[in-house]
């Protein structure tokens, strides 16, 4: 799935060109595809990207939370500009379009926002520290979210893929400046991912149409199975170490 960068911070212009649609998207559905430029880390913008949606549909069924990049680099090798676009667009940036849609689907009574967190929003890597972090952040958020608005007819999925042939660690990708103390864990990293042959996303739009459409989704939903065993082995050492710590625990 393709992921956004944050926009370079300068003034924002409020009348831009609509982005190009695919024509085979215009042809096989006309009207109803609307394309609306947004930089999600606006949050006026997103209020009234969504507010136009609306108006112009009717109403909302289906919200999807999808803009975000990734930030390679180690945590020490952050700066505070790093940090920040990242929390502001693979957090923030979720959280502004789901405010300003939660008005539309409450009134509805129904609907289903989705949020394309990630297996690095179950499971840590080295030289992911920032997006691992706005990632279980989004987790954390959407979790508590799907309480809140699930008795009011609303679902809401966290969908997790796993490592997809997308642009999110090619030119949308942010590096740190390297310190070369980390260069090891970094050249293990590489050889990692080279190893890792990535799935193609194409069959992944399916699959989300599918989950909307049920009657009863889950909260997560990993794509693809490479984060099975990962996630599955993650959490069985949590599991181990918190059971062998539990006397100390106790002692609190």
């Amino acid at each position: 799935m393709g992921r956004s960068r944050p926009l370079p911070r300068r003034p924002r212009r409020r009348h831009r060109a609509p982005p190009r649609v695919p024509a085979p998207l215009v042809d096989a559905y006309g009207d109803g595809v609307l394309p609306l430029r947004l930089d999600v880390t606006d949050r006026e913008a997103a209020t009234a990207a969504v507010r136009h949606a609306a108006d112009a549909f009717g109403h909302l069924d289906v919200v999807v939370n999808n803009a975000g990049y990734g930030l390679f680099g180690m945590v020490e090798e952050t700066t505070e500009e790093q940090a920040r676009a990242q929390l502001d667009t693979n957090l923030l940036g979720p959280l502004w379009v789901t405010q300003a849609a939660l008005p539309f689907l409450r009134a509805r009574r129904s609907g289903h926002i989705v949020q394309v967190s990630s297996l690095g929003g179950l499971a840590a890597f080295p030289t992911l520290g920032l997006y691992n972090a706005s990632k279980w952040a989004l987790e954390g958020m959407s979790e508590a979210l799907a309480q809140e608005v699930g008795p009011l007819g609303v679902h809401v999925t966290i969908v997790e893929p796993g490592p997809y042939g997308t642009d999110w660690s090619g030119s949308s990708a942010v590096h740190t400046v390297p310190i070369a103390a980390y260069e090891p864990i970094r050249e293990a990293r590489r050889a990692g991912a080279v190893a890792r042959a990535p799935q193609d996303p194409r069959p992944t739009g399916d699959v989300i149409l599918e989950l909307v459409d049920s009657g009863e989704p889950p909260l997560r939903l990993f794509l693809g199975t490479y984060p099975y065993p990962v996630v599955e082995a993650a959490y069985r050492q949590r599991l181990a170490t918190w059971d062998a710590w539990r006397p100390l625990a106790a002692k609190a």
